[in-house]
């Protein structure tokens, strides 16, 4: 996928989500997984924690370390409508994205190290998201567990 791909991948997932959080809202969830409103806030954590995080570090340190994370839920969502909690996934999404278009080619040459993943520029970052999303997505089909 080229770098125009990627991006928007990235950057329109927040529509697709919408869509299968609110059709996974007429489902019954299973005792012990999440539903499309957790599904959300979980993704809300990991967007600030993870992925825009990492990439303003890319962007601001040479060679930046990062540790394997494993976000839960985004706090302050309790009983809060599944319409909103979309809503702040997609501006947590949009700031991302932000983060990412703002980069120069310098940019998008820099690079980190992660625990498990080893050495990932900008795109080895976006594919791990967009793969992230595309599990949560599923999640969300009925496919897969939901955390």
């Amino acid at each position: 996928m080229n770098r125009a791909a990627l991006v928007e991948t990235f950057a329109s997932f927040p529509e697709r989500l919408g869509k299968a959080a609110r059709a996974g809202a007429e489902r019954p969830v299973a005792a012990g997984e999440w539903g499309p409103a957790e599904v959300v806030r979980h993704l809300i954590a990991v967007e600030d924690e993870v992925w825009r995080s990492r990439l303003e570090r890319i962007a601001a340190e040479d060679r930046p370390h990062w540790p394997w994370t494993e976000p839960g839920l985004a706090p302050g969502f309790d009983g809060t409508p599944l319409e909103t909690v979309l809503a702040a996934f997609a501006n947590a999404r949009g700031e991302t994205v932000r983060t990412v278009r703002a980069l120069d080619e310098a940019g998008w040459s820099r690079s980190g190290t992660h625990d498990t993943y080893g050495v990932l520029d900008v795109a080895g970052l976006l594919r791990i998201a967009v793969d992230h999303d595309a599990d949560h997505l599923a999640s969300l089909d009925g496919g897969v567990d939901g955390i």
